[in-house]
């Protein structure tokens, strides 16, 4: 996992890419393949990653957390996607939320949920996208209204990671009618408390284990210092989570292809046709050179903006750039790896099948590729 170009990471960080590559292969890898066929749920995992302190990375030490770098936990999520995509989005998005509550929430809100997030007890979302605005972020249309014990809550979320059973929720909401996207705050929401409804579970072929879903809410109340971030400043924390919420999906796709790649490449030095390897035909191995140029290009663009991010420099265009290759990059060569596996590829002990359905899924979620390709043609427009 090479990022050419980037800082090395310190050794407490490479200490903890080293445990999760341990839980890759020692809890994840034997279970993806029945997780996709709807067998057992990816959540059995999360008492083993809350040991390993998968779940807190970028939360501060002072709450229990890590306290690492957004490079590190980018490149541990890169990691988990070479086998499950899906359950990499599950685990960073509970930790987001505690890293969120660790930043912002009034101190008895950080101190009831954070332990159960970390401790894999509990999981979290954050709750943006709506039935009628995904990535206009600004027309969302659940509202916060005033009361005398706080804000009422109203309003209908889905196409949530972890929103199928999330209990801690970070749900984003306009304050005023009319109010754009000045008027939108952020407030933390208990899903065992009145007023939320959970959907039924969105029932998907393929990348089960992100636990996608929606939710409603009804009057919920949440007190006055349940507000996490206010109008005018939730919208731009909000802008700054999805930025890096694309480099790391363009990094996961990184470790989507690299692991195909191995496979492939593994899978050619055993398979002999016409008395030779694959390998040794030249066709074969130039399509695994065309994917390894692509991968080391995407991952140079991830490196650039998970160093922007880290630095605190504004890192729109370069994490666009970022996802938009690796995303498109990974729905070019896992297709072209499997079919260059023939139908040996397709059996369920190889991951590039679920590899496929998630690189697509990868071009939808946090800004789709004609979205990100929108922001990218501003930045040149600027210039």
């Amino acid at each position: 996992m090479a990022y050419n170009g980037m800082i090395e990471l310190p050794p407490a960080e490479l200490q903890m890419i080293e445990k999760a590559r341990a839980f890759v292969d020692e809890t994840v890898k034997p279970h993806a393949a029945a997780w996709e066929r709807g067998q057992g749920d990816s959540r059995d995992v999360l008492p083993v990653a809350a040991q390993m302190g998968l779940l807190g990375l970028q939360v501060p030490v002072a709450h229990g957390g890590a306290g690492l770098s957004f490079n590190c936990k980018m490149r541990v999520m890169e990691l988990i996607a070479t086998v499950d995509f899906g359950l990499a989005m599950s685990l960073v998005n509970t930790q987001n939320v505690a890293d969120d509550l660790a930043r912002a929430a009034a101190a008895d809100v950080a101190q009831k949920y954070i332990p159960e997030l970390l401790s894999g007890r509990r999981t979290g979302c954050t709750a943006l996208t709506e039935p009628g605005a995904g990535s206009d972020f600004a027309a969302i249309e659940t509202t916060a209204s005033a009361v005398p014990e706080g804000w009422c809550l109203d309003g209908h979320k889905m196409w949530i990671t972890n929103g199928a059973h999330a209990e801690v929720l970070i749900v984003y909401a306009q304050t005023r009618p009319d109010g754009g996207a000045a008027g939108i705050a952020a407030f933390v929401v208990d899903a065992m408390r009145p007023g939320f409804q959970r959907d039924p579970e969105i029932d998907m072929d393929a990348v089960r284990s992100i636990g996608t879903g929606g939710f409603r809410l009804k009057t919920y109340l949440c007190r006055h210092d349940e507000m996490l971030y206010p109008p005018g400043k939730a919208f731009k924390n909000a802008l700054n989570s999805i930025n890096g919420a694309r480099a790391y999906v363009a990094a996961m796709c990184c470790g989507m292809v690299s692991e195909s790649l191995v496979v492939a490449s593994a899978y050619g030095l055993r398979r002999e046709t016409f008395g030779k390897s694959l390998h040794e035909h030249q066709g074969w191995r130039w399509s695994l050179a065309d994917t390894a140029i692509d991968l080391d290009a995407a991952r140079l663009l991830v490196g650039a903006a998970a160093a922007r991010i880290d630095a605190g420099q504004d890192a729109q265009g370069t994490a666009a750039r970022a996802k938009i290759f690796a995303t498109r990059m990974a729905q070019k060569h896992i297709a072209a790896l499997l079919h260059a596996m023939g139908a040996e590829g397709l059996r369920d002990e190889y991951p590039l099948m679920r590899h496929i359905a998630a690189a697509q899924l990868a071009g939808l979620v946090d800004g789709s590729t004609e979205m990100l390709l929108e922001r990218v043609a501003k930045d040149l427009r600027r210039s």
